[in-house]
């Protein structure tokens, strides 16, 4: 894929537990992360007498005492006075419960999110892990595979601590002020539930979180809890919605790679990317196919059983797509496996 020219305004990003600034009273903090993609940028905006955070990275011990390094020393002793989790995702809100403990504060997120994340949290029943695997066996996915599945289940646990027991919501739309500036809530669709970005009208400045990174395409899954809906829809909307709502000419804030200028160019990128894996998998339906045989022509490269599950929350994505727009018409085989063909 060739890559749209950005303009990376800070190409190089602050050490662990180290913070750079990128706009008056903007801190950058990047935390390590235990998967390919191993970092996550978190974000500290001087408020008052402390810091409104957004973000928290994974929950776990090291990613603790990466805060209290930075709290003790380059955020200057001041307190964490609001948490702003972007979305539910384990590296966004998995150090919620402490955080807002520690401090005495609640949590501000959307209610989606919350609920979700929440959910995930205290689902453990035989259905929830049955419900799962059922998923996965009709997309395709072997013995092998469902094993896998089984053991991962509920995987979302093991890298948070807790997601608090209330939460103060924000909606789209929605103005927060923040070290005397406004901030709009965007909500955007499609990577999760109701994620939500940031938006310094004085500053021309937008965290986006996950909903537009600078050199991946977050996953845009369909995934067990609901297995027909159509969420590379709601991403392609959100895009659109970004370069109608925010100047062309924003510091974007995202949570992986660099902060970037450039969103409408971006945006635009993301939409004609996802175009063309739809004329692919439109094309691995010529001939009626699993969605793991369209997964492997979608995906060549080799995948350990964490991708592949990422790999087929997005192509489900995209075929469940190709259904709603009446290109592509799945059918179930004598097992229950679902076969996709063209309409």
């Amino acid at each position: 894929m060739t890559y749209v020219q950005l303009d990376h305004p800070f190409p190089i990003p602050p050490d662990t537990a180290s913070v750079r600034e990128v706009a008056p009273g903007i801190l950058w903090i990047r935390m390590p992360l235990p998967f390919a993609l191993d970092h996550i940028n978190l974000w500290a905006l001087a408020d008052g007498d402390g810091w409104t955070v957004v973000d928290t990275g994974v929950g776990n011990d090291e990613t603790l005492a990466h805060w209290d390094s930075l709290l003790a020393g380059p955020l200057g002793g001041k307190p964490i006075t609001r948490l702003i989790c972007t979305h539910f995702h384990p590296d966004h809100m998995g150090l919620a419960g402490p955080l807002c403990q520690r401090f005495g504060i609640r949590l501000t997120a959307t209610i989606g999110e919350w609920t979700y994340g929440r959910m995930l949290m205290l689902e453990g029943g035989e259905d929830y892990i049955d419900n799962q695997v059922d998923h996965y066996r009709r997309c395709g996915y072997d013995r092998d595979l469902l094993d896998g599945v089984r053991e991962r289940s509920g995987g979302y646990k093991d890298r948070i601590t807790w997601i608090p027991a209330n939460v103060s919501v924000i909606r789209h739309g929605d103005r927060l002020t923040i070290g005397g500036q406004a901030w709009q809530v965007f909500t955007g669709n499609g990577h999760s539930p109701e994620h939500a970005c940031l938006y310094c009208p004085d500053l021309n400045v937008l965290i986006s979180g996950d909903q537009i990174l600078p050199r991946i395409s977050p996953v845009v899954g369909v995934w067990p809890q609901e297995p027909d809906s159509d969420p590379l829809s709601q991403f392609m909307d959100s895009l659109e919605r970004l370069k109608t709502a925010f100047p062309a000419d924003c510091l974007v804030l995202p949570s992986h790679k660099l902060p970037f200028r450039g969103l409408h160019e971006r945006a635009d990128e993301l939409l004609a990317h996802h175009h063309q894996r739809l004329a692919l998998a439109l094309e691995c339906c010529t001939q009626p196919s699993t969605a793991l045989e369209v997964l492997r022509r979608l995906f060549q490269r080799p995948l350990d059983p964490h991708q592949t599950g990422f790999a087929a929350g997005e192509t489900v994505a995209h075929l469940n797509h190709l259904i709603h727009s009446g290109q592509v018409v799945r059918s179930e085989d004598a097992d229950g496996v679902w076969i996709y063909g063209k309409s």
